[in-house]
């Protein structure tokens, strides 16, 4: 019985060892020289300052800026998740509904006009960086208005959400996509 014991023991250290500390330590240098960015959470830097990350959303609600998709954890990414409500959840509805009348008020559109999802519903995790092409160029206007634009520098606006746009992943998985902190560093270099 000693015997088993103390093997057993010798066990969980040797695994412990290699895959508590090794392992971890091989893969953490793997990734720090094969993907050093994302590997340090892919930081985005602004005068020598982190201002963000292109991993995780932020909360915009200056009329001058595009937002973000709705958070039910208000941009916080340590408690990450959803609100769980489910299908047929009465303030599910209640919150898309309002999202939805409070997006067409604030963006200058007509009631009868299409809302994506992404500004209607949170994300499952909270903090989803990216909206559709459509909710961008939806926001165009409400930033134009805000920022006094001229109908050039509108046009800008438009080419720049386009340029802006990412690719499904491999090119057929999921949609196309436009991180909302890349626009908005961008949207403020327009003259």
């Amino acid at each position: 019985m000693g015997k088993i014991i103390l093997t057993s023991l010798k066990a969980i250290i040797m695994f412990t060892v290699i895959f508590g500390f090794l392992y971890t330590v091989l893969i953490t240098l793997i990734a720090q020289i094969i993907f050093p960015v994302k590997a340090n959470g892919s930081m985005i830097i602004k005068d020598n300052l982190v201002i963000g990350s292109e991993l995780i959303s932020q909360k915009f609600e200056s009329n001058k800026y595009f937002w973000s998709r709705p958070s039910a954890i208000d941009y916080n990414p340590m408690p990450s998740g959803a609100s769980n409500f489910g299908p047929t959840s009465k303030i599910l509805k209640e919150q898309s509904e309002e999202r939805e009348m409070e997006f067409l008020k604030n963006n200058l559109l007509k009631d009868s006009s299409p809302i994506p999802s992404e500004m209607k519903y949170a994300s499952a995790s909270g903090i989803d960086p990216h909206i559709s092409p459509e909710a961008a160029i939806l926001q165009i206007e409400r930033i134009s208005e805000a920022r006094k634009f001229t109908v050039l520098q509108k046009k800008k606006l438009l080419n720049l959400v386009t340029s802006k746009m990412e690719n499904p992943f491999l090119g057929f998985v999921g949609e196309y996509r436009i991180n909302v902190l890349l626009l908005n560093l961008e949207l403020d270099n327009i003259k």
